[in-house]
């Protein structure tokens, strides 16, 4: 089954743009589309069957600053049909009491834009903080987090493990 894949992300310090460029590599000719929401147009996502989302926590549970932008452009869009997985970048230790936020946040701002399919959740065992709006339910977040301050040393494996949980659920397999 051929599904085109398109991956957006924001970025400030380059930590989510290095994560989106590594899945990337992960899935191969299978990602149709890599693009910084900075500038990306919001029509772009609807052209894709898939769509990965990647965005980092900022400063105190706050959105990045390409999404405050890219997010009120999305208003008018139709997701309905259209399966999305996220990734998110934040700081576990320095900002345990919102760690992942702007995941949970993103999503909030997606879910209502025609109801697409949630794929890739992730599981919170391996991560020690405190709240999070990113949280799917007690055990997931909406999908994997990354923590470059306290546990880069996790990134890779937590990439390829998601992305080959991803091809599995999008039976991308063949």
């Amino acid at each position: 089954m051929s599904m085109s894949i398109g991956l957006f992300y924001g970025s400030t310090t380059g930590n989510t743009q290095e994560v989106a460029e590594k899945i990337k590599v992960e899935l191969g000719e299978r990602v149709s589309h890599l693009a910084d929401v900075n500038t990306a147009d919001p029509s772009e996502l609807e052209a894709y069957d898939v769509i990965l989302f990647g965005v980092p926590t900022w400063n105190v549970g706050e959105m990045q600053e390409d999404w405050e932008v890219f997010i009120p452009r999305m208003k008018d869009l139709n997701l309905a049909g259209k399966k999305v997985a996220f990734f998110g970048v934040g700081d576990a230790e320095g900002y345990a009491e919102n760690f992942l936020d702007a995941m949970g946040m993103l999503w909030d701002a997606v879910q209502p834009l025609g109801d697409p399919e949630l794929v890739g959740l992730w599981p919170t065992d391996g991560y020690t903080f405190e709240e999070s709006r990113g949280l799917y339910d007690e055990n997931h977040f909406y999908g994997v987090g990354l923590d470059f301050e306290n546990q880069s040393e996790l990134t890779d494996d937590r990439i390829q493990a998601w992305v080959a949980q991803l091809i599995g659920e999008l039976g991308l397999n063949a």
